[in-house]
């Protein structure tokens, strides 16, 4: 609750304010990168994704340990402000259980996918830690 209220408070800010949020180090050369699916593959409307992470740790949403954060999946969509925490809608996908996988399930078609990395109040590392975007075809 305290996150999601810490969230709303944010989006009501004024630009100043804005710029006084906290901001987290990202360890120098991490990378975060997708296991699966691979870019170009084809999958079954219900697949597996599986996050990668060199150079720092994952941990849940709330919890501030040094060198770590949680992944957002990004899908059909562009990275987000990089300033602000993550958006929570349905192109922006947190797991903030500190997960590295999960289940999708997406119409046919071509989509893209990307991970971004964040600190334990969603906001992007500094410097971010973002993957390539990746497109997949959903059969």
């Amino acid at each position: 609750m305290k996150i999601l209220l810490f969230v709303v408070c944010l989006f009501t800010m004024s630009p100043l304010a804005v710029a006084d949020l906290p901001t987290t180090a990202s360890t120098p050369g991490s990378e975060v990168y997708f296991i699966s699916p691979k870019a170009g593959a084809v999958v079954g409307r219900e697949f597996t994704v599986r996050f990668g992470l060199r150079g720092m740790g994952v941990a849940p949403a709330g919890i501030a340990a040094e060198n770590t954060g949680h992944h957002h999946l990004i899908i059909d969509a562009s990275l987000p402000d990089l300033n602000l925490p993550v958006p929570m809608d349905d192109k922006h996908k947190h797991f903030g259980k500190g997960q590295t996988e999960t289940v999708l399930k997406l119409s046919p078609g071509k989509h893209t996918l990307q991970l971004l990395l964040a600190d334990s109040n969603h906001i992007p590392h500094r410097p971010a830690v973002y993957s390539k975007k990746i497109t997949i075809i959903v059969k």
